[in-house]
């Protein structure tokens, strides 16, 4: 089936939080991760079926689910999952804060490569423990690992998890299987587990792979927990479904235990349903949904080159959020958010919310619109910019 994602699809007054955040009319939201696409037709149908019986009362998520969960990772990426492995939860934040209460004590350190995912931040500390920021090294229009600095972080008898992002949220990066590999053997010999959050794992440009942490040896998965969920690469966060996967059954034990403690053991009745057809009947839709992305990163690419030259785009390996170096206009990353919502009534995310070192200066902007809509928004950035 061929989808039409340039169809504009009207998202204001829908109880929508993108677009229903601010009342005043007119703003672009180019912020929050979620996607302006409508869901792909088999979610659609099988959510049909389910509203059409009528009752919906607590639910016993079936064989059905893990099946189609495990066949995807071993299909799509060579990863077997023991369906014993998984713990399903209401969302991937919510699990890694489950993680990381069963897996740390206050006052304790959890190691993140900065600029990264903002609710990191709040569920580290909402655990009492304390972000410990490695900042990433800016190379060209990507970035890299500083490995050294990495080893000494884990070598704070303090920090006894890394919080992994991969694909990684806001730098664009998908991280390969030699990266994943070091970043394990480093946290082996300090004794650091790894939280992995794989929740953009499926929204990876052509030419690029995404490697499972737990799929790059034994010694990985014997050391990690992943989270995923079908959520971000399908449009339906609104579902809230998430899994865990641990192999550990001791640590997976204390998860489990932690996940009913934080009560997000429930999944709600058209969760699981949107999960399996996902999983089952729409690889067809995400592979054309990620050349689209592809499409409007080159889009974007080509805008600032012409109209802002000395405005930099990070290059884009997965997820579908932009990140933008605007060093060079002398704007602050909140100066420069402030603008464009005030003079180009467009919103975006300032970049210090992803780390106040590591994130200023830049900006991360949703791509995942229809291209005719983020050109518009990307005129008022340019026109607000320039002024």
């Amino acid at each position: 089936m061929i989808y039409d994602f340039d169809k504009p699809v009207a998202r204001r007054h829908s109880g929508c939080y993108k677009w229903d955040i601010d009342p005043r009319e007119g703003i672009i939201p180019m912020w929050v991760a979620d996607m302006d696409f409508r869901v792909a037709t088999p979610i659609i149908d099988a959510l049909h079926k389910r509203v059409e019986h009528g009752v919906f009362g607590y639910t016993k998520v079936e064989d059905s689910y893990y099946d189609a969960m495990t066949n995807w990772f071993r299909r799509r990426h060579g990863w077997t999952i023991d369906r014993q492995w998984v713990i399903y939860t209401t969302g991937v934040v919510p699990a890694i804060s489950a993680a990381l209460k069963a897996m740390t004590l206050p006052g304790e350190k959890v190691l993140v490569l900065t600029p990264v995912y903002n609710c990191f931040f709040s569920s580290i500390q909402n655990n009492g423990c304390v972000a410990d920021e490695c900042e990433l090294v800016r190379s060209g229009d990507t970035y890299t690992i500083d490995f050294d600095a990495f080893e000494q972080h884990c070598a704070d008898p303090k920090t006894t998890v890394f919080l992994l992002c991969n694909p990684h949220n806001p730098a664009c990066r998908v991280w390969t299987k030699e990266e994943l590999g070091r970043l394990n053997d480093i946290c082996l010999r300090h004794d650091v587990k790894v939280i992995a959050d794989e929740i953009h794992c499926e929204l990876v440009m052509p030419g690029y792979k995404f490697t499972p942490f737990a799929s790059v040896s034994d010694a990985c998965q014997d050391n990690c927990v992943v989270m995923n969920s079908p959520s971000k690469s399908f449009n339906i966060a609104g579902l809230q479904t998430a899994n865990i996967v641990c192999k550990d059954p001791v640590l997976r034990r204390k998860i489990d235990r932690a996940v009913n403690i934080n009560e997000i053991c429930d999944l709600n009745p058209f969760g699981p349903v949107a999960l399996e057809a996902a999983y089952n009947e729409c690889e067809d839709w995400l592979d054309q949904l990620n050349k689209y992305i592809q499409g409007n990163y080159t889009a974007l690419k080509d805008f600032f080159q012409r109209e802002l030259p000395d405005i930099k785009v990070t290059k884009l390996e997965g997820t579908y959020l932009a990140w933008i170096d605007i060093r060079s206009t002398g704007l602050s990353s909140d100066e420069a958010t402030g603008k464009l919502l005030r003079k180009g009534k467009v919103r975006v995310s300032s970049g210090t919310i992803y780390g106040r070192t590591a994130g200023e200066g830049f900006l991360r902007i949703n791509m995942a619109c229809q291209r005719s809509l983020m050109m518009q928004g990307l005129e008022r950035i340019g026109r607000a910019l320039k002024d």
